[in-house]
């Protein structure tokens, strides 16, 4: 039986590398994957040029042209009032008419987010909707697949009620399972103590409901030192405090390169050491390479969503689109229907 035929909408205009590498990725996509089509948003004039200096498969691309995009560094709802055919918000309403099955943007996170929330439909028993993010892990025991997991809120949602966080470990347990190919992931509470009855009011009640809950492996609380560890595939917290958690594991991450960068630079002793090392550290970066992933979603909407690092380049473009077009392939949305049910 022929794979069924799956459209993906970029922004094209929203990476920090320009639309150049957007068109690169998916260029990069069509020639990959030939269940894969590519519909490019964004100022048609400049994604002709670029797809006239790259090889890519000319019937797995089409264009759509939008006039406006929103930069990194404007206000959300001001700038998509401003600019009604930006081209993330084109993406979003042609996914929701269904001439696309997802969206992928490396653009401003908020103007994406709103954008999905004004074209996009909550599913059933979903309240508020949940910004995930993929962040490398220590596996310990050689027993994961995928090097990555997840966290979520990082932002979509500032203050989340109990309710909420269940919904996000439902949420979250689904998309692992569909693309870390985790038959069981492992499902945490982000807290101060790793006790019940630590944490806020509503991280307590939640606490209660999942360890009640069926179908679901959880764990109970973890802490921040946790995360990079591994000790959970999916850790649920408010947007606020994922937020300012992911920042600073972003932040970790820059400093202990920078530091190596010096040391490289600054002492023959380092150099010779970093040479002695460099198989493990090939592996370090083999595992914290984000852009093999290519993106985290935006859960609990009736339509994919996949937000790429504004730093994505075309290989992490391409990535984005595979995840998205296997979250569709396995129909993502009733998997975690079927999750809330129980």
């Amino acid at each position: 039986m022929a794979t069924k035929l799956i459209t993906i909408a970029f922004d094209v205009m929203g990476s920090d590398h320009g639309p150049a590498e957007v068109v690169r990725g998916a260029a990069q996509l069509s020639l990959e994957s030939p269940h894969i089509h590519a519909l490019l948003v964004g100022d048609r004039a400049l994604i002709d040029d670029a797809l006239a200096e790259i090889k890519h498969s000319g019937e797995r691309i089409s264009v759509q042209h939008a006039s406006e995009h929103i930069g990194m560094d404007e206000k959300p709802g001001e700038a998509l009032a401003r600019k009604p055919d930006a081209s993330v918000s084109v993406a979003a309403r042609l996914v929701a008419e269904g001439e696309a099955d997802a969206l992928v943007s490396a653009g401003n996170t908020g103007a994406c987010v709103l954008s999905c929330a004004r074209h996009f439909q909550l599913l059933p028993g979903v309240r508020r909707a949940a910004l995930a993010a993929v962040y490398p892990t220590r596996d310990r025991h050689g027993q994961k697949a995928d090097p990555f997991s997840l966290i979520l809120d990082v932002g979509a949602t500032v203050e989340a009620t109990a309710e909420d966080l269940v919904t996000f470990a439902v949420m979250g347990a689904a998309y692992a399972r569909i693309i870390s190919r985790n038959e069981n992931p492992k499902v945490a509470l982000l807290s101060n103590g790793t006790e019940p009855n630590k944490g806020p009011r509503q991280v307590v009640e939640a606490h209660a409901a999942l360890s009640a809950m069926r179908g679901l492996q959880f764990i109970g609380n973890v802490e921040g030192v946790d995360i990079p560890k591994g000790t959970a595939d999916v850790v649920v917290t408010d947007g606020f405090v994922g937020n300012v958690c992911l920042k600073m594991l972003e932040g970790v991450h820059d400093t202990v390169v920078e530091l190596a960068q010096y040391a490289y630079k600054e002492s023959l002793r380092w150099r010779a050491g970093l040479a002695m090392l460099s198989g493990g550290i090939q592996r370090i970066k083999d595992i914290t390479d984000w852009e093999q992933y290519g993106g985290a979603p935006v859960l609990g909407f009736d339509r994919i969503f996949i937000k790429a690092h504004g730093r994505s380049k075309a290989r992490a473009i391409a990535n984005a689109g595979k995840v998205a077009a296997k979250a569709v392939a396995h129909d993502l949305g009733k998997a975690i229907q079927q999750g809330l049910a129980r």
